[in-house]
C-alpha cells in the first residue's frame, strides 16, 4: 500500500519503568514487552494502512483460494514505477508462550516467492521450515532435527501449497504432527484478532456474544455503569426475521449458492437475528423508574463502544493482540481514556495498538496514563512513502512541557500540511 519501504513496529519496552505492572510483560528473563501502543498521522498518512497491512498478513496466513488463478491480494506501492512488479515482505516476530517465533513472507499478487518460519531454542533462530519458488513450483524443505515427517506427508504438502496460498493454508489439508509449527500456527491463527474500524459493526458481534457469555454481558455492563451510560441491564434475544422478497430473489438467482441453502431459504424465507434491549434506570419526582429501549434508540457511539469493549473482553480472555483504527470515533475523549485505562487495569498478556487523531492523550505522557515508547507516529514524504517512527527517536523529551503542543507545532511532524 503506501509502504514503499521497509518500516517497523515493535512493542519492546524501553527500560523506562513507568507504568511497569500494567503496561510491561516480561515473557522471559530480559525480554519486556508492551501491551499498548497508540499511532498519530494526518490523515492519509499511512496509520490505516498499517493495520490494513497487519489484516491482510493474517487473513492470507489461512485463506484457502478458490483456484490457483486466483490473486493473493497483496497490494504494492503503486506511486512508483518499479513497485507495482516488486514483491511485498513481511517479517513477524512473536512469542508463543516463551518460545520467540520469527515469521517471513515474500509474494506478490500472483504467488508466494518465499516464506519462512524460526524459533528461538537458543539465542539463534533455528530454521523450522522454508518454501521458495523454483522451477515455476513452490519448494517445501524442513528442518530434519526437529520437524520429523515422512517423505510421503512432505510430498503431499508441497502438492497443497498451491502458489497463490501460504503454507499454514496448505498444511491444514494435510494430517501429520509437527509440533513446533503447529504451535506459531494455533497463536497466529487465534492470537490476532481481527481489525477494528470506524464502520465495523461492533454491537452486532457484542449482541451476538453477550447472548452466549454471560460473563461478557456482566463486563460490560459493569463497564457501561462505570462509564455513566444510565444503563442498568441490556437483554438480547434471538428473533425470526424476514427476508425481504428482493433480497430472497437475489440469493435464490445466485448460481454459486449451495442448492442446500437454497431449499432452506424457499421453505423458511427469514432469518435468525439478534435483538438488544436497554434497560435505563432514571431518577424522578417519583423516585427511582426503569424504562425498556430498543437498541435504535442509542447513539452511536454507545453502541459502538459496547462493541470495541466486547472486543476488548475476548483479546484479553485470549490473551490475544487487538488493533483499533481511529478509536476516538464517535467516542468522547474522557471516555477514550477511560477505555485504554481498563484495559491496562486487566495485567496479562493480551496487546493493543490503536490509531487516533486524539493529541490530548499525549499530555498523560509519562506521569498520567501513556508510556513514551507506546507512541509511534506516520508521515507520508513527497513521493508518498509512508515513514513509521517513535516518540523515543527525539532526545531531550524531558525538556518539553507539553507534548500536545509540541505535537501540534510540527516538532514531531506527523501533521497535514495545510495550506493557508
Amino acid at each position: 500500500m503506501s509502504f514503499r519501504e521497509e518500516v517497523t513496529l515493535s512493542f519492546e519496552a524501553t527500560k523506562d519503568k513507568t507504568f511497569e505492572e500494567n503496561y510491561v510483560v516480561e515473557v522471559v528473563p530480559g525480554v519486556r514487552l508492551l501491551r499498548f501502543a497508540m499511532v498519530y498521522g494526518a490523515n492519509a498518512s499511512g496509520k490505516s494502512n498499517l493495520l490494513l497491512a497487519l489484516t491482510f498478513l493474517h487473513e492470507f496466513v489461512f485463506n484457502k483460494p478458490d483456484d490457483i488463478e486466483e490473486e493473493t491480494g497483496s497490494e504494492p506501492f503503486l506511486l512508483d514505477t518499479l513497485t507495482p512488479n516488486e514483491p511485498t515482505e513481511f517479517s513477524l516476530k512473536f512469542y508463543v508462550g516463551k518460545t520467540k517465533y520469527w515469521y517471513e513472507l515474500k509474494l506478490d499478487r500472483q504467488k508466494v516467492h518465499l516464506e519462512r518460519l524460526y524459533y528461538y531454542s537458543t539465542v539463534q533462530p533455528t530454521k523450522l521450515f522454508e518454501r521458495t519458488w523454483d522451477g515455476g513450483e513452490s519448494v517445501l524443505s524442513f528442518n530434519p532435527v526437529v520437524v520429523k515427517i515422512s517423505q510421503a506427508a512432505k510430498d503431499e504438502l508441497s502438492l497443497r501449497c498451491l502458489p497463490n496460498m501460504s503454507f499454514f493454508a496448505a498444511r491444514k489439508q494435510v494430517n501429520v504432527a509437527m509440533k513446533e509449527i503447529d504451535a506459531a500456527r494455533e497463536w497466529l491463527r487465534n492470537g490476532i484478532l481481527p481489525m477494528v474500524q470506524p464502520q465495523t459493526r461492533m454491537f452486532e458481534y457484542a449482541s451476538e456474544k453477550m447472548l452466549e457469555n454471560k460473563i461478557l454481558k456482566e463486563y460490560l455492563l459493569d463497564f457501561v455503569q462505570k462509564a455513566d451510560f444510565n444503563i442498568s441491564d441490556v437483554k438480547t434475544d434471538m428473533v425470526k426475521q424476514p427476508i425481504p422478497q428482493r433480497v430472497l430473489n437475489m440469493m435464490l438467482q445466485d448460481e454459486d449458492a449451495p442448492a442446500e441453502i437454497k431449499e432452506m431459504l424457499k421453505k423458511e424465507k427469514s432469518f435468525n437475528q439478534v435483538k438488544a434491549s436497554f434497560v435505563h434506570r432514571v431518577h424522578n419526582s417519583r423516585g427511582d423508574e426503569s424504562y425498556l429501549m430498543p437498541d435504535e434508540y442509542q447513539s452511536y457511539g454507545t453502541k459502538r463502544t459496547i462493541g470495541i469493549e466486547a472486543a476488548i473482553f475476548e483479546a484479553v480472555s485470549k490473551n490475544a493482540f487487538l488493533f483499533i483504527d481511529e478509536i476516538e470515533a464517535s467516542l468522547h475523549p474522557d471516555l477514550v481514556e477511560f477505555v485504554i485505562e481498563q484495559f491496562l487495569s486487566q495485567r496479562n498478556r493480551a496487546q493493543l495498538l490503536v490509531t487516533t487523531h486524539y493529541d490530548p492523550l499525549l499530555n498523560t505522557v509519562g506521569d498520567d496514563l501513556i508510556r513514551k515508547d507506546s507512541v509511534w507516529f506516520t508521515e507520508k514524504d513527497e513521493t508518498g512513502n509512508t515513514d513509521l517512527y517513535s516518540l523515543v527517536e527525539y532526545k531531550r523529551l524531558y525538556r518539553i512541557s507539553s507534548l500536545q503542543k509540541a505535537y501540534r507545532n510540527g516538532v514531531f511532524g506527523a501533521l497535514p500540511n495545510i495550506k493557508k
